[in-house]
């Protein structure tokens, strides 16, 4: 699909010389930077890497934790 989309000059020349250092055209340069950007904002790919991250931890907080929260608690007003 063409589009034509307006960036700033600096960002233009950035873009540029990336390509240029990693042998892409400017169009697969945009296209990848789009496909990223749009994965790290999408809320279900962030939940599924969250995911995938803390699969196997513990998530169980440890007794300091659990300390401090009760303590917390107890001296707030409700």
């Amino acid at each position: 699909m063409k589009t034509a989309v307006s960036v700033p000059d600096a960002i233009f020349e950035r873009a540029e010389k990336l390509a240029r250092r990693m042998r892409k055209s400017r169009s697969q340069l945009y296209s990848d930077a789009l496909r990223e950007y749009t994965a790290r904002h999408d809320p279900a790919t962030v939940t599924a890497a969250l995911d995938a991250l803390y699969e196997g931890e513990d998530s169980e907080p440890d007794a300091f934790v659990r300390g401090s929260a009760r303590r917390t608690l107890r001296s707030t007003d409700w």
